[in-house]
């Protein structure tokens, strides 16, 4: 019986594609190939793909401009498989809104875990979609049924990881919600003390809310430090707090 998920590979190297695809195949993943991004972006809509694993370093249009020119009209979750473990690197490809960045070499162990855990958190996001369909706290709103986030009406640009952990706090307004539940809910169960990932990505949403002109963008995600975050209605608690909310996270 076929899986019903469908996953793209967008590698050069027709050995690793052979490799991948024949151990997609054997989860009962469907599956389908490119050997360059060009092909790729010209062919996306006749798949439609779940998820794609995409190599930085092609030729001609190398992963990162794939990318780049992928998020203009989709927003299909990715995972870079790829031989360059440069901090910089990593930073370049969730800034352009990868899912995850995995080097080579890697095990198959290690890759179906990535894979699995991406395509959970596609499967939380439409179930907790379900539940209601916007969230809203001073001028920043939740739109859970078009999966966006606007502040004063405008839409603030988040990667999938950045929604994701703003729609479950939402989903959960005025509770602290830990470290640990968060980590398994976004990123998967083997992310669950990667608290400096979490972190970073609180960062980057105060930081979009700031730009945005977000009101209290800082409160609005309360830490609760060593626990985990809130995020605090416009009748929350925030109010009461005395000490000034810091930007460490």
């Amino acid at each position: 019986m076929k899986n019903n998920y469908k996953i793209a590979i967008v590698d050069d190297e027709p050995k690793i594609v052979r490799f991948i695809k024949a151990n997609l195949l054997s989860f009962n993943y469907q599956v389908c190939t490119f050997s360059n991004g060009e092909q790729f972006l010209e062919q996306f809509d006749l798949h439609e793909p779940d998820l794609v694993l995409l190599d930085v370093m092609m030729p001609d249009m190398d992963g990162f401009t794939v990318l780049k020119q992928l998020r203009k009209f989709s927003k299909v979750p990715v995972i870079f498989l790829t031989a360059r473990s440069a901090s910089d690197d990593m930073l370049q490809a969730f800034d352009l809104e990868a899912d995850d960045y995995l080097t080579k070499p890697f095990s198959l162990d290690e890759l179906f875990a990535r894979v699995k855990a991406v395509l959970r958190r596609t499967k939380v996001n439409y179930e907790l979609g379900r539940e209601e369909s916007r969230i809203t706290t001073f001028n920043l709103e939740i739109n859970i049924a078009q999966k966006r986030v606007y502040v004063k009406g405008n839409e603030v640009k988040l990667t999938n990881i950045e929604y994701l952990i703003l729609e479950l706090l939402g989903m959960h307004m005025d509770k602290i919600i830990s470290h640990e539940q968060i980590l398994t809910t976004v990123w998967g169960p083997d992310y669950s003390n990667e608290i400096e990932y979490l972190r970073v990505a609180v960062a980057r949403v105060r930081k979009k809310l700031k730009q945005a002109g977000c009101d209290h963008y800082l409160e609005v995600i309360k830490t609760y430090s060593g626990i985990g975050y809130s995020l605090i209605s416009s009748k929350g608690d925030y109010e009461s707090e005395n000490k000034p909310a810091s930007e460490e996270n």
